[in-house]
């Protein structure tokens, strides 16, 4: 995925009410960006910190810049939550997840389960359907693992125990976790922050429910699929 536009370069000044931050520019400029995460962004809003902003030509919107990228330690993180189910999508069409290869149908944003959207629904003559949930990692702690989720997630967990109903319907299902970051080497459930996601998870690893971490290749001019990360236990 490449941006659009070339990223603007800022200061954080800080973020607030979840999809709002201040940033000043190079220039000195003070500007309002639209933060597309709902996370907690545990290690990523510090005051100070560079971080780099994308410009909408919609005239239409109200915050024209939104928050795309954010410098940690030398390493680039991506924040947007709007990214990833796209990168993800691009990454298996073109056959770069070995793991998900085989599928001649690529549907996105399907209805599925108890009121719910699969991120992605794969389909082929043959194969049983796999549906494919992506989820955005971006929390790191400690000096090598990223981890999920950053605050409490009782969405995410129903996204698990969803997952295992594809399961004992037949179907295929993959938890997807998408690490954007460039600094983490292996990937584990931050049971301390929501121990009931860590429950779901386990029973979604029990029922059969597949797992699949990847990290990311970050610039300021793209986000692109990088390599397989493994996951702990």
């Amino acid at each position: 995925m490449k941006f659009s536009t070339p990223l603007i370069k800022g200061r954080l000044i800080k973020r607030y009410k979840r999809f709002l931050a201040d940033v000043e520019l190079e220039s000195g400029e003070l500007l309002t960006a639209h933060v597309a995460n709902p996370g907690s962004m545990m290690g990523l809003k510090e005051e100070g910190m560079t971080v780099w902003l994308s410009l909408s030509d919609n005239a239409k919107r109200k915050l024209p810049y939104s928050w795309e990228l954010v410098e940690v330690d030398g390493a680039l993180v991506g924040i947007n939550t709007a990214h990833p189910n796209g990168l993800v999508a691009e990454a298996i069409e073109s056959g770069q997840v070995a793991a998900l290869s085989g599928y001649e149908k690529l549907t996105r944003e399907v209805k599925y389960g108890l009121n719910s959207r699969i991120d992605i629904l794969l389909s082929g003559d043959g194969l049983p359907d796999c549906y494919v949930e992506v989820k955005n990692v971006t929390l790191k702690r400690d000096d090598i693992h990223a981890e999920f989720p950053d605050s409490v997630t009782a969405r995410g967990a129903k996204h698990l125990k969803e997952l295992v109903s594809m399961v004992e319907q037949g179907h295929r299902a993959v938890m997807f976790y998408l690490i954007q970051r460039t600094d983490c080497t292996k990937f584990r459930i931050a049971g301390d922050i929501d121990p009931a996601y860590a429950a779901a998870f386990q029973e979604a690893i029990d029922a059969g429910v597949e797992i699949i971490c990847y990290d990311c290749h970050i610039t300021t001019r793209e986000i692109r699929l990088g390599s397989v990360i493994p996951v702990i236990p």
